[in-house]
């Protein structure tokens, strides 16, 4: 059996979806599949023994081209990659919906128009499965999965999850004291109401006696990481990492806290313990909470179908009560 799996972007929508894979291959080792994603979150994938190839979709090219033809042509490429027998959006939007039905299967499956994230995507499908928007994201892929294919298992087998991030390139200047533990911070975010504020980072570290370190993507990330680091001899900046060796240096880690964003979910996914930082996005719904895995939300109600980006209700969130949680799931 040969299958598509269309999960396009970004990069901790990804990571939740990629959990599916292992069950794909418990239920039956000789389905092949292939992963239909962007081209900036192909070393994402490449590197996965479940995966058989990753084909990359270049459709923001052809936007920022303002190229029909070029439009036409990727749409073309499509149908390249020969016939699937089921082929299943996990993404759940106009975008994704169109390129599965331009891949070439008689089987394509998706979200409802009750439960899609864009409810015209269903209109693409052969097959459409309901399971309400505001249900955990992990979730909503997992039983997804399990109805396209019949899967005998049940959303709760996730805790006993194998961590299923593979990496080639390994983060190589990373010098740990042994007598205490190595916490990663991460101070950025996709915009500014996700972040936590740097001055509760540096009261966090007062708090809570370890080596930390801080990773960053882009020059405003890297000027807060380094203001985290002036304030303590105990924090060392990361140089600036590709993807593999953030999951390198992600996987080499004690702990990690961090808002809701692609590294923090990256921890979940390699079993490694965390704390996500919650204000005006729902934790209930973007994260998988284990003994170890843990979310701390600010008070604030938040409507999981559109996010209120002047909703800064993280700041409220106590260095305290980090600490006390980051004790629990160390010690």
């Amino acid at each position: 059996m040969r299958i598509a799996i269309v999960k396009l972007s970004a990069l901790g929508d990804i990571v939740h979806a990629m959990v599916v894979l292992q069950f794909i291959k418990k239920f039956n080792q000789e389905i092949s599949i292939d992963w239909f994603v962007e081209d900036q979150f192909k070393y994402l994938l490449e590197d996965h023994p479940h995966i058989n190839k990753v084909h990359l979709v270049n459709l923001k090219k052809a936007k920022k081209k303002k190229s029909l033809s070029h439009l036409f042509k990727e749409l073309r490429r499509l149908k390249s990659f020969g016939h699937y027998d089921l082929v299943i959006d996990l993404q759940g939007i106009l975008k994704s919906a169109i390129i599965s039905k331009l891949i070439s299967s008689d089987n394509t499956v998706g979200f409802d128009r009750m439960s899609a994230r864009e409810s015209l995507s269903s209109f693409f499908y052969n097959r459409v499965f309901n399971l309400s928007y505001d249900k955990n994201v992990i979730e909503r892929n997992f039983e997804l999965t399990k109805f396209s294919l019949k899967l005998p298992y049940i959303y709760e087998d996730i805790k006993f999850k194998s961590p299923f991030l593979f990496f080639k390139d390994h983060y190589p200047s990373l010098e740990f004291n042994n007598n205490k533990k190595n916490i990663l911070l991460i101070p950025g975010a996709s915009h500014d109401s996700k972040r936590y504020p740097i001055e509760k980072f540096i009261k966090l570290i007062e708090l809570f006696d370890a080596n930390y370190f801080v990773i960053w993507g882009n020059i405003n990330e890297k000027i807060l990481a380094k203001k985290i680091e002036s304030a303590s001899s105990k924090v060392t900046v990361s140089e600036e990492l590709s993807l593999p060796e953030l999951v390198s240096y992600v996987s080499k880690m004690d702990a990690i806290i961090g808002p809701d964003t692609g590294p923090t979910h990256i921890a979940w996914a390699l079993n490694k313990p965390s704390i996500t930082l919650y204000g005006p996005t729902p934790g209930y719904r973007n994260s998988y909470i284990t003994k170890k895995n843990q979310v701390i939300e600010s008070e604030s109600l938040v409507n999981p179908y559109k996010i209120d980006k002047n909703d800064y209700s993280i700041c409220s969130i106590d260095p305290h009560r980090i600490s006390k949680v980051l004790q629990k799931i160390l010690y």
